[in-house]
């Protein structure tokens, strides 16, 4: 018997300051990279898909980003002062 499947991680990159495109209120947003990993007898192979959003701490809305946007927000906080915190990995049930 074979067991195969996905899992999901999400990483936690910046939290940056930006106006809302939802409620139009200046707060913090999380820049978040979601990966889903193929695999193989509970052991992660290699990552299926790749996708980077941000969150509203004022309303929770997310909006979804391109991987180019992503990395351009994530240079905009590395210049901040809070460029010393890791991103943080935690799996998430898909």
């Amino acid at each position: 018997m074979i067991i195969f499947g996905t899992k999901g991680y999400l990483y936690q990159l910046a939290i940056l300051t930006l106006v809302c495109a939802q409620c139009g209120n200046p707060s913090a947003h999380t820049l978040r990279k979601r990966v889903t990993k193929f695999t193989l007898f509970f052991v992660p192979l290699f990552p299926v898909s790749t996708k980077y959003t941000t969150q509203c701490t004022f309303c929770g809305a997310e909006q979804k980003l391109t991987a180019e946007q992503a990395e351009q927000l994530q240079a905009q906080a590395v210049g901040g002062p809070d460029s010393e915190q890791r991103s943080q990995q935690q799996p998430y049930g898909s």
